[in-house]
């Protein structure tokens, strides 16, 4: 009797772990989700590191290395990574993970975006032509694309699609419980300026008003006609200013000079690697500094 479950053991330890599904994500933030929908089922890593910005980088050896043996591409979308993971998918030899594929997800394709339907005219700047990608600074829209990216996951991994959908369905529980404290913070706000558009959605959320932008157009660098026209526009009223770590301080700085307003650099992007308490802890970085 012992000696049959010895051997029993010994056959139950000698059988392969089932393996996990490999995935890259483009953006920090989509790998946190990846992690927190996929749990102990999934490999995560990410492409981008959290000080960069996604527009502008360059599909790298590095990247195609990642994605050749990839189960599942999480992409931001909506052009975000347009200039550069299209080319670093192709080659990286793995069909499975081309646009179209179950290997492919777009997170942008499962929420609703804001500044749709805009033209492409490059006079005005960097536009997206789809709509407004920052989405993953909006918690509840990131709630959505994990319950979107619950199904993809279960797609691909039958087996374990309670235990995505139960995850995704935890992420969403406490994005909800997180938003009553997130609007009583910053329910008196003045305001804030902006650097880019990438923090639209999180200001949208919790009603929070945009006074403007130092980027006198989408991906133009702030000039010194746009903000003495800031200034002159914005004279008597209160505000803060706001911009990422990857981008300069020094139109921030002239503004406070000239109209007394505090200015906070703050990452858009949590570290890789990181879990969805890192993620509250962003926003919530974010949200203290709105209503300072």
């Amino acid at each position: 009797m012992r000696k049959s479950i010895f051997t029993l053991l010994v056959i139950i330890m000698s059988l392969p772990a089932q393996a996990k599904l490999q995935v890259v994500a483009t953006a920090p933030n989509l790998g946190m989700l990846a992690s927190a929908i996929g749990g102990e089922h999934v490999a995560v890593e990410v492409l981008a590191p959290p000080d960069r910005d996604l527009h502008y980088l360059e599909a790298r050896p590095s990247m195609m290395a990642q994605l050749r043996n990839a189960d599942l591409v999480v992409s931001v979308g909506a052009d975000l990574e347009a200039g550069w993971l299209p080319v670093a998918i192709q080659n990286a030899g793995n069909a499975g993970i081309r646009g179209g594929q179950p290997g492919y997800f777009s997170g942008a394709q499962h929420t609703d975006l804001i500044q749709t339907n805009q033209a492409a005219d490059r006079s005005q700047g960097d536009v997206h032509t789809k709509g407004n990608p920052h989405f993953y600074l909006d918690p509840v829209r990131m709630a959505e694309v994990g319950n979107a990216l619950a199904d993809r996951l279960s797609e691909l991994d039958p087996g374990n699609g309670s235990d995505y959908r139960a995850r995704a369905q935890g992420f969403q529980s406490e994005v909800n419980a997180r938003m009553t404290e997130w609007h009583e913070r910053t329910e008196d706000a003045p305001g804030v300026l902006l650097y880019h558009k990438d923090a639209d959605y999180l200001m949208e959320r919790l009603d929070v008003t945009i006074l403007g932008y130092l980027e006198p157009l989408p991906g133009i660098a702030p000039t010194g006609k746009h903000l003495s026209g800031l200034v002159q526009d914005l004279k008597g009223k209160q505000a803060v200013v706001l911009y990422t770590d990857f981008q300069p301080s020094r139109a921030a700085e002239f503004i406070q000079r000239q109209l007394g307003w505090p200015h906070h650099q703050l990452s858009s992007q949590v570290q890789p690697g990181s879990d969805q308490k890192a993620y509250f802890e962003l926003i919530d970085r974010w949200v203290e500094a709105i209503s300072r």
